[in-house]
């Protein structure tokens, strides 16, 4: 394959300079006064560039090398390839694409800081997440530290020299926080010893960084069970002095790491704190505010994990474009009884064009979403002298997250799935990197809390117990107007389906207001998953029909009522010509044969079948089993 095609990077431009606008941020926000869309267009390709020629082949060969665990120096070792391409992504500057220049950022805007994190996960996610997981914590110290904090950690942690991760799972846990058993014990010197285990803890430890900085939550010895009682601690592998020079070893050890389906050059570590009574942590803003605080870097979290599900998709649907196109197989189908055809190329069979279409629609769907996302965090973070206008952000980007994430992880196994698909018994083999890709993928749907729990949150958090569903009263508005905006533009049978779409899913949040009212509360959670697939698709379907509305006019201006012959001419010797059709048709796939599929979720979820409510133990293991 071309590696110069990881990302669909003439799709990135539409999102990014032709929906979002972003060049015109400078209007709203005059932090941005300085940038360009031609400066923003240089960091693309420099971005690009960095994720074809260093990352993505190291990511490739990382796979197959994986992580190591010495049982004896309890160091871990992670792939080799890696260390070259993440010193590529630091000494460009890409760690702070998106952060304030006064911490050493670029202060680029949040959408393009994605467009660029884009190629870099597209050329390996596992790689990107030691740089990612750093910068999560980073913004903790940067939002809750102390200006000691500050002026020792986020330079070392911009640079690389020094990585960072989020330390929540606990064996006895899981996704319950609030069980937690970490305890921190108040000394004399206001920090506090730090006693426990961590699980799952991805980036935990590694031979890249020179020291490791653990935000770790844990209760101080006193305070309440439940998450109200959780504090948030800084606990580096090594001690800090007051120069910023590392002191001594801080007894945080990484006891094991996971050996596991995909990620492999990724460490996923257990860390243990204090076995020998002697690790030191420093309180990170107020006691017993931990879980606020954490919520904080776990939001943006779910923002990164929603990308890794389309960038996952996007690199699997390019690769699976470029073998469709290379792999002669079989007959047109037109020429089937004819003994003297020659074979074509796989894309030319309607079954296989049809497997492209439905990812590419997806890919470009979920691009929408991700990038809409970010940069509705951005305009909420950065409207502060408009509360009214920052609160609509707000709500917006609050029922946004859990669509974004579930929906785009839960799509990307499916998309990845579909790729191994085209290239056959192939896909199967590890000689090509789609079987990576599948592989890859699924762990998005399990961590920064399930797809079940965003799901659940989405549905009690942020519409049913949210003031006069103000949230869920943001994002239908904004989809309504896209649906005004498209009438005289797009075929009316397009903005039909996504109205009645949006009227169907006004009736099934009243039937779900209606059951919390009257308590049905088993109700509400055994509808949680379908509710969110069902918004997913509606999401990706008002995308789409965004798209449909800019792209449509640019379409007919280059393509006209060409037909056949003609317009096929037309569309291979006109890149731009060849992009708005494409994107046309794809939306028009989605929104005409993807979407109609929504209807029946609705329909389930209006039907309330109960069958989830009257299994027991008994249903699944017999009367008898163990």
């Amino acid at each position: 394959m071309a590696l110069n095609q990881l990302v669909d990077s003439r799709d990135q431009r539409f999102v990014l300079f032709e929906l979002l606008e972003i060049q015109n941020l400078k209007d709203k926000m005059p932090q941005y006064a300085d940038f360009d869309r031609d400066t923003y267009e240089e960091f693309l390709d420099l971005a690009e560039r960095i994720a074809v020629d260093k990352i993505y082949q190291a990511g490739v060969d990382g796979d197959k090398e994986g992580c190591k665990h010495d049982g004896k120096t309890k160091e871990v070792t992670i792939p080799s390839t890696y260390k070259e391409a993440i010193d590529a992504y630091y000494e460009a500057g890409f760690m702070g694409v998106f952060d304030e220049p006064e911490y050493g950022g670029m202060g680029m805007p949040f959408a393009l800081g994605m467009g660029c994190n884009e190629f870099f996960s597209a050329a390996s996610v596992p790689m990107m997440m030691y740089p990612g997981l750093s910068h999560g914590a980073m913004l903790l110290v940067q939002n809750f530290g102390t200006d000691k904090h500050k002026e020792i950690y986020i330079p070392k942690m911009m640079s690389g020299e020094w990585g960072g991760s989020m330390c929540l799972t606990e064996p006895d846990a899981g996704s319950d926080v609030g069980a937690l058993k970490t305890k921190a014990v108040k000394q004399a010197d206001g920090t506090y010893k730090i006693t426990g285990q961590k699980i799952f803890i991805s980036s935990g430890d590694n031979n890249y960084y020179k020291n490791m900085v653990h935000p770790v939550l844990a209760r101080i010895e006193g305070d309440p069970a439940g998450t109200k009682g959780i504090s948030i601690f800084l606990v580096p592998k090594y001690r800090v002095k007051d120069d910023g020079s590392m002191g001594e070893y801080n007894d945080v050890e990484c006891s094991g790491i996971e050996h596991k389906m995909g990620i492999k050059g990724s460490a996923t570590c257990t860390l243990s704190f204090g076995d020998n009574g002697n690790c030191i942590g420093e309180l990170l803003g107020e006691e017993r505010k931990g879980m606020k605080i954490m919520f904080q870097m776990m939001n943006e979290a779910r923002l990164g994990v929603g990308l890794q599900g389309l960038c996952l998709s996007s690199v699997a649907y390019m690769h699976a474009v470029t073998y469709a196109k290379n792999r002669f197989q079989g007959v047109h189908v037109t020429q089937m009884l004819n003994p003297e055809a020659k074979s074509v190329t796989i894309i030319n069979h309607p079954d296989v064009k049809r497997m492209l279409l439905w990812m590419k629609s997806h890919v470009e769907g979920m691009r929408i979403l991700s990038y809409l996302l970010s940069n509705t965090l951005n305009l909420e973070h950065g409207l502060h002298a408009n509360p009214e206008e920052q609160a609509k952000y707000t709500g917006l980007a609050e029922i946004l997250i859990p669509i974004c994430k579930a929906g785009n992880t839960d799509k990307s196994v499916e998309v990845t799935s579909e790729a191994v698909q085209v290239y056959g018994g192939y896909g199967f083999c590890a000689d090509y990197p789609v079987e990576m890709f599948m592989r890859d993928s699924k762990i998005t749907a399990i961590y920064e809390g399930t797809n079940g729990i965003q799901s659940m949150d989405l549905t009690m958090r942020k519409i049913l117990m949210n003031k006069d569903q103000f949230n869920y009263k943001q994002m239908t508005g904004l989809m309504k107007d896209t649906c005004d905006k498209a009438k005289g533009v797009v075929e009316e049978k397009y903005i039909a389906l996504v109205e009645k779409g949006l009227a169907k899913l006004d009736e099934v949040i009243e039937m779900m207001k209606g059951q919390m009212a009257s308590g049905k509360f088993l109700h509400l959670f055994m509808e949680a998953t379908p509710l969110q697939q069902a918004m997913h698709m509606l999401a990706l379907a008002w995308a789409h029909l965004w798209a449909l509305t800019v792209a449509t006019p640019k379409a007919k201006a280059l393509v006209g009522d060409l037909k056949g012959p003609e317009r096929e001419a037309k569309l291979n010797e006109d890149a731009e010509a060849a992009y708005y059709s494409g994107r046309v048709l794809s939306a028009q796939f989605y929104i005409g044969s993807v979407f109609p599929l929504y209807f029946g979720r609705i329909d389930s979820l209006i039907g309330n079948e109960t069958a989830v409510i009257k299994a027991s133990e008994a249903t699944f293991t017999g009367a008898l089993a163990e």
